[in-house]
């Protein structure tokens, strides 16, 4: 019954917590689809209220913060950098940019880096042509690698502002063309609007007054209807001073006003001088001096005002640079000391497998040369044994061949007696009996009388011959002759 129990229990836990886990994956991916939504509400607020985009992002840093959504949280950082930017505050900008450079690089999001890249060089673009130029190259070989098409349209219409302010118009024209085919291929409103813009204000740098007002007007036109703030207070400061330069007092009037209320809309400083400066020349213009020198002190105490913040905001945007540039070589020789310590690491390791694989191969080598000297003592042993062995079989067949040898000695002894023995003691019956048989041809004698001869002739050669068979079969025997 227990055990029973044990899993109904087990049974339901697991089903309450897949069940606690949907909810969360769920709560989690409402959470980062939140953040990435407020990061592009406040990507879109640029142009029309910069203070709005910081707040929006801030907000979407805070949620991406709590659920560890980082690359959300690079992106917030990079939308509220762009919010300073707007704002004309520089060094705050490009110190929200380096956060979010840094969590970009640290999930190696290649597309993150590059539009930071482009943020930042957007900072240098008033102040170091060329040094914005290498940011904004930059963003758009990788743009071009991966095919992103808004940002190559992007990079496009940075590398046209930035031979703009070279005074290379030719160059910075032919980069707003690419920009704006780009932005009208994927239909992006803002894009298309500030090509239109900058198009207009190349074909105003070059006198050619018509095209410039025909292309800003439908800039403007387009800016309104996407409610852009900060591009109508731009536009219309480039329409006024074509107006003033065609002698259209009372429609650079109306630009001019039109555009300055915008500008303090967006609470842009820089613009505000930029209409007052402007406001000052269509009055000189108008041939209202009065007014003019009005206008033309209150651009002189803007512009001692606006002088040093920009002065301060460039020497702050430059030392937030060194220090961020500082603080990445430190971070790259800190990367590398730990590549270093890797790599020592991953050699000491090889060197211990190594070395335990030599120890490994002699412990082994060893332990066979241990067996291969215990095999060979047995082998030694055995040679030594049959050694021993050869050694007595020697020692016999030594002996052998002694006692073989002696008696051959002693048989060649009996032969050579034998020999001497055939010559004398049975030559003398055999010659006696020859002679007998003669005298018997010869009927010289009776052979009744010389038979007991022959007989005893027979006899003497019959004992010789036994003699001589059993001499030579009894070894104790080393003669011939008994006597001997």
């Amino acid at each position: 019954m227990k055990f029973f129990c044990t899993l109904l229990f087990l049974f339901i836990y697991n089903i309450c917590q897949g069940y606690q886990n949907d909810i969360l994956d769920k709560s989690l991916k409402k959470d980062t689809s939140t953040v990435n939504a407020l990061n592009i509400k406040g990507y879109q607020n640029r142009l029309t209220d910069p203070e709005q985009t910081i707040l929006t992002a801030k907000k979407s840093a805070k949620i991406a913060n709590l659920i560890n959504y980082y690359e959300g949280l690079a992106e917030s950082y990079r939308v509220i950098g762009i919010g300073f930017y707007y704002l004309n505050q520089r060094d705050s900008a490009l110190n929200y940019y380096q956060k979010a450079l840094e969590l970009f690089k640290s999930k190696k999001n290649e597309i993150g880096e590059t539009k930071v890249s482009n943020n930042i060089g957007n900072l240098w673009a008033e102040i170091d042509y060329d040094k914005a130029l290498e940011y904004y190259e930059k963003t758009l070989v990788i743009a071009r690698k991966r095919n992103i098409k808004e940002l190559i349209a992007g990079s496009y219409l940075n590398i046209g502002n930035a031979y703009y302010r070279k005074k290379n118009y030719s160059v910075a024209l032919n980069n707003y063309e690419k920009s704006s085919q780009l932005f009208n291929e994927i239909n992006n409103p803002i894009g298309i609007t500030q090509s239109l813009q900058n198009r207009g204000v190349i074909y105003f740098s070059t006198n050619q007054y018509d095209k410039a007002e025909k292309l800003l007007l439908e800039a403007n036109e387009k800016a309104k209807i996407h409610e852009l703030n900060s591009s109508v207070a731009s536009i219309n400061l480039n329409l006024t001073s074509i107006y003033i330069a065609k002698n259209n007092f009372l429609k650079a009037e109306q630009y001019l006003q039109e555009g300055k209320a915008f500008a303090k809309l967006v609470s842009d400083d820089k613009r505000i001088y930029d209409y007052t400066y402007t406001n000052y020349e269509l009055e000189f213009k108008k041939k209202n001096y009065e007014k003019a020198l009005i206008y033309l002190k209150e651009v002189h105490d803007q512009d001692s005002i606006f002088y040093k913040r920009n002065i301060t905001s460039n020497i702050n945007l430059i030392q937030q640079t060194l220090k961020q540039q500082q603080l990445q070589k430190e971070s790259e020789l800190t990367i590398e000391q730990q590549k270093n310590a890797k790599k020592l690491s991953i050699a000491t390791a090889i060197v211990a497998i190594l070395a335990f694989f030599v120890i490994f191969l002699l412990v082994k080598t060893n332990k066979k040369s241990k067996n291969s000297n215990d095999k060979l003592k047995v082998l030694n042993e055995e040679v030594s044994r049959q050694k021993d062995n050869v050694d007595k079989i020697n020692h016999r067949l030594e002996e052998l061949i002694a006692e073989r040898t002696k008696d051959l000695i002693i048989k060649n002894q009996k032969l050579s007696e034998y020999s001497s023995h055939l010559s004398h003691q049975i030559r003398g019956p055999v010659a006696t009996l020859k002679g007998l048989m003669l005298l018997i041809e010869d009927d010289m004698v009776d052979s009744n009388e010389i038979t007991p001869q022959i007989v005893k002739c027979v006899n003497k050669i019959d004992e010789q011959i036994m003699d001589i068979n059993e001499a030579l079969n009894d070894p104790t025997r080393y003669h011939l002759n008994k006597n001997n």
